[in-house]
């Protein structure tokens, strides 16, 4: 039995779902998303909400993962998925320009990211208490793993270093420095 297969998926008002071919699209404020439906798998499309079904007990992990699939994507096309990483560093800075991000993050050349459409992205100088957390990049769109990988990209330009914290980061993310060498 899959505890997350069997939750029905509620469909706010304004999305639609679109069932055919084994894929399911869905369409929404934001935009429209297409979802592979795995075989084995049926939906039941009501007004209200959809309710994701299997045929036989034997494909329980792709029961949760359908389900889990069709539930971000409706979150997608009605609210969207930010994802969001600090620049921390002397001289580390970003900047978007015609479809790309520049980065300088202390490399020899400046280094040019190209942002596929769909996804937005935002960079700000904020305030913060530490100076060095002044730089905060927004990654938005409608498709959660698309947003995730863009964000992951771009924070293995430049990993925190373990020692002093510098790098790109995501905003939430908590590093544990390493302490540096003593004398004795």
């Amino acid at each position: 039995m899959s505890r997350i297969g069997r939750k029905p998926i509620a469909v706010p008002k304004g999305v639609k779902f679109n069932v055919k071919d084994g894929f399911a699209e869905v369409t929404g404020p934001k935009g429209s998303l297409s979802t592979r439906i795995p075989d084995g798998i049926t939906l039941k499309v009501t007004d209200a909400q959809v309710t994701v079904e299997r045929e036989s007990d034997e494909k329980t992990a792709l029961h949760g993962l359908a389900r889990a699939l069709l539930q971000n994507a409706v979150t997608g096309v009605t609210d969207g998925y930010t994802r969001q990483l600090d620049i921390v560093g002397v001289g580390y800075k970003a900047e978007v320009q015609k479809g790309r991000v520049i980065f300088n993050l202390g490399y020899s050349h400046p280094i040019e990211f190209p942002v596929p459409k769909g996804i937005d992205v935002k960079v700000e100088r904020m305030n913060k208490p530490i100076t060095q957390y002044q730089t905060t990049i927004t990654v938005a769109g409608i498709d959660r793993q698309q947003v995730g990988q863009i964000a992951a990209d771009m924070r293995s330009l430049r990993r925190p270093d373990p020692y002093k914290g510098k790098g790109v980061r995501y905003a939430n993310e908590k590093l544990k420095l390493k302490p540096g060498k003593t004398g004795k």
